[in-house]
């Protein structure tokens, strides 16, 4: 007999992981421990649960295993003992690497790009997005097919019988793979062209871009600016489809865009394949970076942000940096007799604000989405900015 409907049997089992990375020559351990905690909240968003973590200090990964001998058997041991699913590598292996290791350790191998290619294969909401995903994945895929058929070497001992078909089934699988990635970029094409003559066809209207890391509040901020309901969570790459949204502050109208989060060791493929996701930051006549202030390594995500927009074209744009979270910052308050120098953990917001208002030529401001905390003044540094980039823009037309 079937079960009741809505009724649960069993409670979903979680893919378990551990974690492995490498601190290679110039690095610091405290960056190390960073990526590997942006590895384990990726492993989180793709509904893994991560139970250990494995680092090696080494000049450079190991061209054969990634990690040194010794290490990949004290990882051996502990998959083995928890029946660990999956190991995850904070770097991209090659086709060689992956293959090795899998041999050693008899498990499912992800690396970053892989795991991140897997979260934006579940995010992909539109025709358009599952597309860049798709060709992403393949493109990801064709040099490393030699490993999928390596289960045939296993089989009936491998040898006599096995090798031909293995080789033919690969050789097949390539020229399908080829002719998929074909067809997916003449189809991004054809989208690129309809986006390009739609960007044309708006309105003559100021187009600004939210930026950013990914997870820094992006989608909030859209709500709250456009009052509109855009999907935001506290998980990675929430927003993969770009939402633009017609918005008015003070009777001056101008168009908001969403658009996705960028990361660390963002897979190249998929800069390659969002490009005309990413063509609307380069469109945008004003950008409004936001950064995430409660992490503790926020300027280390605005140093990416900013080498993600030079690679793309689009760093040079007049920017809003908008310091979101402020709800949420914390520092650790020096007593008066400690005479051991300030840290960055030391330094409170009001710190912070001094230093970001001597660095930078652009205006800045601190507010909390979420809280609805010091918004007012962020859609009054909004008004200003983007008036007078409606000016130069827009001469002859009248703003209302």
């Amino acid at each position: 007999m079937g079960n009741k409907k809505g009724h649960k049997t069993s409670e979903v089992k979680h893919e378990t992981a551990v974690l492995v990375g490498v601190t290679v020559r110039g690095q610091k351990d405290a960056t190390t421990i960073e990526y590997l905690d942006e590895l384990a909240f990726l492993a989180k968003t793709a509904g893994v649960e991560s139970l250990k973590r494995f680092t090696q200090k080494l000049d450079k990964p190991h061209p054969k295993t990634f990690i040194g001998k010794g290490k990949m058997e004290d990882v051996q041991a502990y998959v083995k003992e928890h029946c660990v699913d999956i190991v995850i590598f904070d770097d991209e292996l090659t086709p060689s690497q992956l293959r090795n290791i899998e041999r050693i350790l008899g498990v499912k191998i992800l690396d970053r790009s892989n795991l991140i290619l897997d979260i934006f294969a579940t995010r992909a909401q539109t025709a358009h997005a599952r597309a860049q995903v798709e060709l992403a994945q393949y493109q990801y895929l064709l040099p490393r097919l030699t490993r999928m058929w390596t289960h045939l070497d296993r089989q009936k001992g491998g040898g006599a019988g096995m090798r031909g078909p293995g080789e033919t089934q690969i050789e097949t699988d390539k020229r399908i793979i080829t002719q998929k990635i074909s067809l997916l970029k003449e189809k991004l094409k054809q989208i690129d062209k309809q986006k390009s003559t739609q960007r044309k066809q708006r309105m003559q209207l100021v187009r600004v871009a939210l930026v950013g890391y990914t997870n820094v509040g992006k989608s909030t901020i859209m709500n709250m600016l456009s009052k509109s309901d855009v999907f935001a969570e506290n998980k990675l790459f929430a927003t993969l489809d770009t939402t633009i949204r017609k918005v008015v502050i003070q009777n001056l109208p101008f168009l908001l865009t969403d658009t996705v989060g960028f990361i660390r060791k963002l897979p190249h493929h998929l800069v390659e394949s969002f490009k005309s996701t990413l063509d609307e930051v380069r469109d945008a006549d004003v950008l409004v970076h936001v950064v995430d202030v409660s992490h503790p390594n926020f300027e280390d995500h605005v140093r990416v942000v900013n080498e993600t927009l030079k690679d793309i074209g689009g760093l040079d744009k007049p920017t809003i940096v908008v310091f979101n979270k402020v709800d949420a910052f914390t520092y650790d308050k020096k007593d008066d007799d400690d005479l051991l120098p300030k840290t960055r953990a030391n330094y409170s917001l009001d710190d912070l604000k001094k230093m970001w208002m001597s660095k930078v030529d652009y205006p800045t401001v601190y507010i909390s989405a979420v809280k609805k905390i010091n918004t007012d003044e962020l859609k009054e540094v909004l008004y200003n900015h983007i008036k007078k980039t409606h000016m130069d823009i827009y001469p002859h037309q009248l703003l209302y």
